[in-house]
């Protein structure tokens, strides 16, 4: 298995365990997918994506509407995705999502995060390099051989896919996002859900103690409302 699979694995069930946050996370993913391509996910593949995502995460019905409404209104607030870069103690490299409504509001308090745990944030560029900027799709397992969809998907950018409980995974590179996706609609392939995430080219395995002065920042940065998704380039296992 490739790094794609050790990051997933690492991951699960550690991002969006509260199912008020994943809906709120959700909702703006909504707002800013109407804002840039309308309310009909028929003609908006960017919604079309989301939509499977609230289902994934169990979203009712009845939400997701209501949210495609409100970001139809003319006065519903935009959403600005801002990327901030820094450092954690004992030189763990640190990417944060933001989709914020306030940009001096969300970078004062990313900064007074970093700064009260010991951490420095970096100005644009600075560890974004570290971090492989990918996409994925999970698929519906059934009826289908991963070593073959693998072999197929090569020409479409696909260069990790794998199986585990919940369906096959699909890892490609960011750009390849929109050729996979259309690949596996004109496929009928069921696309159960997507996404983005940045995966570190080399982690840092740290001790117990060094972890948890790590963990303290993460964990305040993921409580802020602005915050969609944290990456690090910390190694899963304490030595």
């Amino acid at each position: 298995m490739g790094r794609a699979f050790e990051f997933r694995k690492a991951r699960k069930m550690k991002r969006w365990a509260a199912m008020a946050k994943t809906f709120t996370r959700i909702g703006k993913d909504i707002v800013m997918a109407v804002k840039e391509g309308g309310p009909d996910p028929d003609s908006n593949s960017r919604l079309r994506a989301v939509i499977q995502n609230a289902k994934a995460a169990n979203m009712p019905k009845d939400n997701i509407e209501r949210a495609i409404k409100r970001a139809s209104d003319k006065d519903q607030g935009e959403y600005k995705e801002v990327l901030f870069e820094g450092y954690a103690p004992h030189g763990i490299a640190i990417l944060v999502e933001t989709a914020t409504d306030n940009n001096n509001r969300t970078v004062a308090n990313i900064r007074s995060y970093f700064n009260k745990c010991n951490g420095n944030l970096g100005t644009s560029g600075s560890v974004e390099f570290m971090f492989d900027h990918t996409c994925n799709f999970r698929i519906n397992a059934e009826g289908i051989d991963p070593e073959e969809l693998e072999l197929e998907f090569i020409d479409y950018g696909a260069e990790e896919i794998f199986e585990d409980e919940d369906g096959i995974l699909i890892y490609a590179p960011f750009g390849s996002f929109g050729t996979i996706q259309k690949e596996l609609e004109s496929r009928n392939i069921e696309i159960l859900s997507s996404g983005f995430e940045r995966i570190p080219q080399v982690t840092k395995k740290l001790n117990e103690e060094q972890m948890a002065d790590v963990e303290k920042l993460l964990e305040k940065i993921e409580e802020d409302d602005d915050v969609q998704n944290v990456y690090h380039s910390m190694e899963a296992t304490a030595e």
